[in-house]
Order: C-alpha cells, then sequence, then structure tokens
C-alpha cells in the first residue's frame, strides 16, 4: 500500500477540488495545508448569510448522490454522519413563457403521460431516451470517470472499445435528442441540465445525455442547511483526517520545484516549493492547485514554469458566467417550488447571447431557487428567501446601470412568467456577477464555472492535473477532469492524489483493512437517518 508519510502538501484554494484532495492526501499520510483566499471554505459554494437570511452563493443542487457516498465511503463514513438528506417532491418546477407549467416528479409513468400529452409516442421514447442515459452514466462513471485516463493511450485499448460499445458519445446533444422527440418543450425538458455543464444543445457532446438518469432515476436531493452544509462535512472530515485550514490568506505566487526523484519523501526531502502569501511564505514539498488553472498559470508562475500560454486560454470555450440575485422577501413563495425554471418557447437565442454574440440576454432562460420551501432555517419567520441565477456570457460589462436594467427586467419576468411578484416585498438584496466572480474567485472573464464541456474539451482534451513543467505540482477542480460540478470536483480531487501517490509515494508495511480503519481518525456518531436518504 502507497503512502504519503513524510510529505508536506500545500492545497492552494478551499474549493471542493481542493477540499477533496486534501482529505484523499491527509488518509495518505501526507501533512496538508489547504491555503484560501477569502474568508471560508467551498470555493463557489460559499455561502451569504445576512440578516437572517442564508443563500448558497454557487451550487444549489444536490445531484448524483452515489458519488458523494462514494466520497464519504473512502474513509469509512457516509453522508448522514455529517448532514440530513431530504428528496424534494417535485424535482422542480417548469415554468414556460406562453403559459405552460409542469412539475417533474419522481414517478415516471406521470412523467411519460407528461411527455405523452405533448406528442404521441413521446412517452415510450422519453422510456428509451431514459435508458440509453441510464445505461450512458453507469458505463460512463464506472469506466471513464472514476477510471481516471488522462493519456491517450488510456483510451486505445480493447477494454475501453469493449466498454464504450453501445454508449452514445459523439455528435450534438440537440442532435441526439431530436432522434426521440420533436417538440421543443421536451427537448428543452431533457436538456435543461447542460447549463450545470457551462455548455449548450449545440456545443455539448450526447455522451451527457446521461444527466437525464441523475435528474429522473437518481432523483434531486436537498442537504438540510444547503450545499454550504455540504461544504462545512468536507471540511469536518478533513480535519478529522488532520489536514490544516489557512483561511483569508491570497497566495502570490508559487515558486520552486519538488526534490529530484520519485522517491524524494521517502529520502526526508522538504521545502523544495515556496507558496507565496500575503502574509508570509509556506514550505511545502508539493503542491496541488485549486485555484482558476489559468489564474495559477498566468499569475502565479513566472512565464518559463507554465505548462500554457495565454494565447491557450484565449482560444478555449468558457461556460458561462451569471447574473445573481440573492433576495430576502416578506411573506411565503407559494408559485414557486424549490428549484424553479423559468424557459422561454425558444431558447437559441439566449445561447447565442452566451457562446456566439456576447450580450445581456433579452429573453432569457434562468432559475429560481426557494430553500425556504424546505428549510425554515435559511429565512427569518415570515419571510423566504430566493436566488436568481441567469447564464450571461462571461467577460460581459456589468456596471451598476447594466445590473440595474438587468434586475428589473428579471423581476418583472418573474411576476409575468412565474406569479410571483416579489418587487415590493424585497426586504434584502444583493447581486453578483461578472466582476465578482473575477475579483473573489479568481475566474478567467468572470466564468462562473471554468471550460464549458464541448466535444474538444472533454476527457483528455482538459488542463491536465500534472504540470508539465514543474516537478511536483498538481491541478485539481473543475478545469480538469472529469470536469465541472460538485461531483466532477470530488471526484477530481480523488484523481490527483492517485498522481501524487503515483509519483511520490513509497510502500507502506501491509496490514490487514481492520488495522488500515484503526488508525484513521475516529468516525463521528452517526446523525439520524436522511429523509429519503439513500
Amino acid at each position: 500500500m502507497q503512502t504519503l508519510d513524510g510529505s508536506s502538501i500545500v492545497v492552494v484554494g478551499g474549493g471542493v477540488g481542493g477540499l477533496s484532495a486534501a482529505c484523499h492526501l491527509a488518509d495518505a499520510g501526507a501533512d496538508v495545508t489547504v491555503v484560501e483566499q477569502n474568508d471560508q471554505l467551498g470555493g463557489r459554494a460559499s455561502v451569504l448569510e445576512a440578516e437572517g437570511f442564508r443563500f448558497d452563493m454557487g451550487p444549489s443542487w444536490y445531484l448524483m448522490p452515489d458519488v458523494f457516498e462514494r466520497f464519504f465511503g473512502h474513509f469509512d463514513r457516509e453522508p448522514g454522519d455529517y448532514y440530513d438528506l431530504t428528496h424534494l417532491d417535485p424535482h422542480y418546477r417548469v415554468f414556460y413563457k406562453d403559459g405552460d407549467r409542469i412539475d417533474v416528479t419522481g414517478d415516471l409513468e406521470r412523467t411519460k403521460g407528461q411527455f405523452e400529452s405533448y406528442e404521441p409516442g413521446a412517452g415510450e421514447a422519453f422510456e428509451r431516451y431514459l435508458e440509453q442515459a441510464r445505461r450512458n452514466y453507469e458505463v460512463g462513471m464506472e469506466h471513464f470517470v472514476y477510471e481516471d485516463r488522462p493519456r491517450l493511450r488510456d483510451w486505445l485499448d480493447l477494454d475501453v472499445a469493449r466498454n464504450a460499445r453501445g454508449l452514445t458519445l459523439l455528435g450534438s446533444m440537440q442532435g441526439h435528442v431530436e432522434e426521440y422527440f420533436d417538440h421543443p418543450k421536451l427537448q428543452q425538458l431533457v436538456q435543461y441540465s447542460l447549463v450545470f455543464l457551462g455548455g449548450s444543445p449545440q456545443n455539448t457532446p450526447a455522451l451527457y445525455n446521461l444527466m437525464s438518469h441523475v435528474d429522473f432515476n437518481l432523483g434531486v436531493w436537498y442537504p438540510e442547511g444547503g450545499l454550504g452544509r455540504v461544504m462545512d462535512a468536507f471540511v469536518e472530515l478533513g480535519r478529522e483526517l488532520g489536514v490544516t485550514y489557512e483561511t483569508g490568506r491570497p497566495v502570490t505566487a508559487i515558486e520552486g520545484e519538488a526534490a529530484t526523484g520519485g522517491d524524494a519523501a521517502a529520502e526526508g526531502a522538504s521545502g523544495g516549493f515556496r507558496v507565496r502569501t500575503e502574509s508570509g511564505s509556506i514550505g511545502a514539498d508539493l503542491v496541488v492547485s485549486n485555484a482558476d488553472y489559468a489564474h495559477t498559470e498566468t499569475e502565479l508562475l513566472a512565464p518559463d514554469r507554465r505548462s500554457y500560454d495565454e494565447d491557450y486560454w484565449e482560444s478555449r470555450t468558457y461556460a458561462p458566467s451569471a447574473f445573481l440575485l440573492y433576495l430576502g422577501v416578506e411573506g411565503d413563495l407559494d408559485e414557486l417550488a424549490h428549484h424553479t425554471l423559468i424557459l422561454p418557447t425558444d431558447w437559441d437565442p439566449h445561447f447565442e447571447r452566451i457562446f456566439d454574440d456576447p450580450a445581456w440576454p433579452a429573453d432569457p432562460a434562468y432559475y429560481v431557487c426557494s430553500p425556504s420551501r424546505t428549510d425554515d432555517t435559511v429565512a427569518p419567520a415570515g419571510h423566504s428567501a430566493c436566488f436568481v441565477l441567469v447564464p450571461i456570457a462571461p467577460g460581459l460589462a456589468d456596471d451598476d446601470s447594466a445590473r440595474d436594467a438587468f434586475r428589473e427586467s428579471i423581476l418583472a419576468d418573474i411576476a409575468e412568467n412565474a406569479g410571483a411578484d416579489l418587487r415590493d416585498r424585497i426586504v434584502f438584496e444583493r447581486s453578483f456577477c461578472v466582476s465578482d466572480f473575477a475579483d473573489r474567485y479568481n475566474s478567467y472573464d468572470g466564468t462562473a464555472l471554468g471550460l464549458a464541456h464541448t466535444l474538444r474539451q472533454t476527457a483528455i482534451f482538459r488542463p491536465s492535473q500534472r504540470s508539465d513543467a514543474v516537478d511536483g505540482l498538481y491541478y485539481t477542480g473543475s478545469y480538469t477532469s472529469p470536469g465541472i460540478g460538485v461531483p466532477m470536483c470530488l471526484i477530481s480531487g480523488e484523481h490527483v492524489a492517485e498522481k501524487v501517490l503515483a509519483d511520490y509515494g513509497r510502500d507502506r508495511p501491509s496490514t490487514s483493512g481492520a488495522e488500515r480503519r484503526s488508525t484513521r481518525a475516529p468516525r463521528p456518531e452517526s446523525s439520524a437517518e436522511p429523509d429519503g436518504g439513500r
């Protein structure tokens, strides 16, 4: 069994990928310090608390519960040791701007009936579509996501060919969906989750129809307290494993490299790296960066230590940024579900305003989260918390006048199309937009997510987790494989820890599983079983 005993590792950035990597590396015996520039951990999954309201600032959908179970299972724990889950019903509500409304639930027969009501034969087509999504998910996750394949030769073997047989891999999502459904509203229903991948129906590979399995079969869940509570759980687990966290400490440079030789840690070398911060430097044998990849390369490393030049970053396709409104309002929000989508009948112009002709969208597709429908701890008595998220192009100018004008149009749109007029009920308000993503997270052009999942930016076509220029420097997070989203970043942290172990680990004396578990931090007392827990 490989160990990193005696190695010191600094993780730059306390987002999901960094928190995951820290846990895996500490579990392997390393002395791990996470350095985060902001005052709280979680990266884009930060929390805004003010005047009795609590908002998830970024991710708010708890999807792919199996990935979270697998992550905690690595450490002989389970999600229920840290937070309770509620299965949402409905999963989400959709308001179309022509007056239609659909509640999507876990009742697949009901959903088939809804599809059939829009298009004869669509119920059976939905069943076939979902079966393909299930196969894509189960085979794709097992053989192409959990099993890291960072090099081209890893894809050129019989095992890949055998497992890929029958998968929907190439072509666009739009082309794939058109093989099953003609009605544009049905096409939207099975593609809305592309926003979580930072793409559009035209530029996202058909493989990602697996998200429909996530949505319709695995369900949509809510962790009590929101996604911020899940970040707290990752941090708590890290502390149990011995991770040290330093917040409010921006990194200004990464200098040095690992000591020569794959067994440097075993030889007792230390401090090959200097991680410079605004409050002094930290020595480390190895460094894992969970900061924005482009920021790390262009701002924290000297030019001769970069794996990619500025032309590379300028040529990439970036996921959208977002216009966000965090709103505390008087009264209830009965018109809205916990998750609500408000969609124009034709959303192509909105995607064009993101990827083809960047501009503020005139008729946007957007999302409203109302967690107080499920959790009365996120708002004061007699009030509701909600936030609005509109995907917009990265790099847009978002001065006060642009934000104010867009705010007015969005609040009017919610009133008109969802029947919830919030304008005279707002008692707390904060906005967050392109420039805030750039300032708070150092994100390239203010992208909210990182690199989009286009065919040319998937799997081995995403930036490498190993630096090509600096021995002992690694990367994790949404820019790397497997990509965007909390579950994918959790897996990215696991993958980078495996690479560090492969490069710098040494053999630990063999012990039984029981003996290894006895040396770990004690498992916390289990809380009550989650409502609908898996």
